[in-house]
């Protein structure tokens, strides 16, 4: 049985990492909100980036671009984990990774390469561990991302795809769900997907009914700027929705670990106070021994 100096001990430490974890709790709540607005933001941004593709697509008709080629023959793949710099947010960063390494074994069962594109320090530092081929990696950004962060990864994989260092591009990141809820998503954004520049038939009916549009530049030279734009916006949102999900991560993983302070600390003290009744009943029992002693 442990003495009652090494159960006080214990409270202590145990009373002061529950302050830790609450600390962090409130940190990550407010941090949250501010992800969570930030996401509401841009997702107008994002839609109506994609509505003005789809229209440009369609004056342009059949184009050829680097960024919309489908390559028949995919020999290499590039898998983009988004992850955090930091731990403590439970199976934030693990669950990505597992599902990155999954689609890494799909691919080589198909006899593809697979290169890594990675951002936040758990990725980098769980694939240097591994060995695996990391082309690139970003860290410093993932709690709060900046668009200028999103256009340095959409350039670097937009380079290898269009050089043909890779044939297809795929990241794997938590999307928010809710505070409780990460959802872990695998989004393909190289070749751009073809339904991104599919036009609904109520879409085609009211531009039809608006009138037709003059472009100027061509409709393909604007359809060329506009694919790297939409890469970035899609990353920017994949890096947001990722830094959501952390807090929302972190700030469960903090109350789970308040809480089971709070119950060892209950049971520590219930412990604590066993043991000091039954050091304050030795003492009496020999304190009534000395008396009957000196009596008899």
């Amino acid at each position: 049985m442990s003495s009652i100096q090494d159960l006080k001990r214990r409270l202590r430490s145990i009373s002061n990492t529950r302050k830790v974890t609450r600390a962090m709790e409130l940190v990550a709540s407010a941090r949250l909100r501010r992800a969570q607005q930030r996401i509401e933001a841009l997702r107008p941004y994002a839609d109506r980036m994609q509505e003005l593709m789809a229209g440009t697509a369609r004056a342009a008709g059949a184009v050829r671009l680097p960024l919309l080629q489908r390559r028949e023959n995919v020999k290499t793949v590039a898998i983009v984990p988004i992850t955090a710099d930091r731990g403590l947010a439970g199976g934030f960063n693990a669950q990505v990774l597992r599902r990155a390494l999954a689609l890494m074994r799909e691919a080589q069962a198909n006899g593809q390469e697979v290169r890594f594109f990675s951002t936040g320090r758990k990725a980098q530092s769980t694939l240097r561990f591994r060995r695996l081929a990391l082309a690139q990696a970003w860290t410093g950004f993932s709690e709060r991302p900046e668009y200028l962060d999103a256009q340095g990864v959409a350039r670097a994989l937009a380079e290898a795809y269009v050089n043909e260092e890779v044939d297809r591009v795929l990241i794997v990141y938590n999307a928010f769900v809710s505070p409780l809820v990460q959802r872990v998503t695998v989004t393909e954004v190289l070749p751009i997907p073809e339904h991104v520049l599919e036009t609904s038939d109520e879409e085609a009916t009211e531009t039809r009914l608006v009138g037709d549009f003059i472009y100027e530049p061509e409709p393909e030279e604007i359809l060329a700027r506009l694919l790297p734009v939409y890469l970035e916006t899609e990353l920017y949102r994949a890096l947001l929705e990722s830094a959501a999900s952390e807090q929302g991560a972190r700030m469960t993983a903090m109350r789970n670990a308040s809480k089971a302070a709070g119950e060892l600390i209950d049971n520590l003290t219930l412990a604590m106070n066993r043991a000091r009744q039954a050091e304050i009943t030795q003492e009496i029992l020999e304190v009534v021994a000395g008396a009957d002693a000196l009596s008899g």
